[in-house]
C-alpha cells in the first residue's frame, strides 16, 4: 500500500495568508495531478488554539521569528496562524481534497508545538497517524505539502523513523527558507529518506 501525505495545505500558508509561504499556491494543481495515483490519501492539518504560545502574540518583548525556550523546547515564535474554526485553518479551496480518507489535526496542545503530522515537538503526544497507516497495511509513505523546511521536512522524517519507506516529493512543495530547506534535504539524504525532484521521478 503506498500513502501520500499533504501536509498543511491550508489558506494561511497560501499567498495572502497569515504565515504565507512564497508561491506556496503553485503546488496545488500538481497535488490534484497526482493523488488519485496512491491507494490512500491522507492530510494533516496545523488546529491551534488561539493562545497557542508558539504565537509571537503570546509573549510580550517577543517578536515574529523570535526563537525562545518552550518547555524545554527550542520553539520559532510564529504569527497567529491556522486558528482552529478560522478560514485560514480550512484547506485551500483549490485543492481537489475529496479524495482524503483521514485528517490528522496537529497543534492542538496550547503549550507546544507540533511540526510533524505523527507527534509533538516533544514527541510526547501521538496524534494516531501511525497507528492508522499500520492498520491500512501501508508500506510505502510519500510526502508533500506546506512547508518544505518544517512541517512536509518533520512529517517525512518521522515517517522514515517510524520504518515507512518514505519519499519527499520536492516538486510539490515549497520551503519558507531556502537555507533551511537545503539543510532539511541534507538531513534526509542522510537518513535514507528518497528525495524526488521531478514528477517524472514518482514511480507509481
Amino acid at each position: 500500500m503506498k500513502a501520500l501525505i499533504v501536509v498543511d495545505l491550508q489558506n494561511d500558508f497560501l499567498p495572502n495568508g497569515a504565515l504565507a509561504v512564497t508561491n506556496g499556491d503553485d503546488i496545488i494543481q500538481v497535488i490534484n495531478e497526482i493523488q488519485d495515483r496512491f491507494d490512500i490519501v491522507i492530510a494533516t492539518q496545523d488546529w491551534h488554539p488561539i493562545n497557542h504560545q508558539s504565537f509571537a502574540s503570546q509573549h510580550s518583548m517577543k517578536a515574529v521569528f523570535d526563537v525562545i525556550d518552550l518547555n524545554g523546547i527550542q520553539q520559532v515564535l510564529w504569527p497567529n496562524h491556522c486558528v482552529q474554526g478560522t478560514k485560514g485553518a480550512d484547506f485551500a479551496k483549490d485543492w481537489n481534497s475529496n479524495c482524503v480518507k483521514a485528517i490528522f489535526r496537529k497543534g492542538t496542545d496550547v503549550h507546544i508545538d507540533s511540526y510533524s503530522g505523527f507527534y509533538d515537538n516533544g514527541v510526547g503526544n501521538e496524534t494516531g497517524l501511525t497507528g492508522y497507516l499500520r492498520e491500512k497495511k501501508v508500506e510505502e509513505v510519500y510526502v508533500c505539502g506546506l512547508a518544505a523546511d518544517f512541517c512536509v521536512f518533520y512529517t517525512a522524517r518521522d515517517s522514515f523513523k517510524e520504518g515507512f519507506k518514505t519519499y519527499y516529493l520536492e516538486f510539490a512543495t515549497k520551503a519558507i527558507s531556502e537555507s533551511g530547506y537545503e539543510e532539511a534535504k541534507s538531513i534526509m539524504r542522510d537518513m535514507g529518506v528518497q528525495l524526488l525532484l521531478n514528477k517524472e521521478d514518482l514511480k507509481v
